[in-house]
């Protein structure tokens, strides 16, 4: 079965997950969705993920993060799609929730947080919000 947006769909798996209470959540691998997966490390709203080898793609096995049985990840929204692409330059990036949250962007330095891309001076495509 082809899927037309891995991300979307990852990112459906993730919010479906917390709200369902899971510990942990799988879905196929890619290079783009592991380092999206460490931006979300490194932002505290997963706990850990594991790449796992069980086939030619493998799986990313991801640890959701709760405090006090309340999920860290309160919502997610995936902004730039296939049919429609939203861009953005370095003087116009997205603040989630006045920087609560965070943007993921997919910049000319790969795909990095809002926080970077304004540290960077660059913009790029605006792929999801996460708060």
């Amino acid at each position: 079965m082809s899927v037309s947006d891995p991300i979307a769909d990852t990112l459906t798996i993730l919010r479906n997950a917390t709200n369902a209470r899971h510990e942990t959540v799988e879905f196929p691998a890619s290079k783009l969705l592991e380092r999206m997966m460490a931006i979300f490390k490194t932002d505290g709203y997963i706990e850990d993920f594991r790449l796992l080898k069980d086939n030619k793609q493998g799986v990313l096995k991801v640890y959701l993060k709760y405090e006090n049985t309340k999920p860290l990840i309160l919502g997610i929204k995936r902004v730039s799609r296939p049919g429609l692409r939203v861009y953005t330059d370095n003087n116009r990036i997205p603040r989630v929730l006045n920087g609560l949250g965070t943007a993921i962007i997919s910049s000319s330095k790969g795909l990095i947080s809002d926080r970077e891309a304004r540290k960077l001076k660059i913009g790029g495509e605006v792929l999801c919000y996460i708060w």
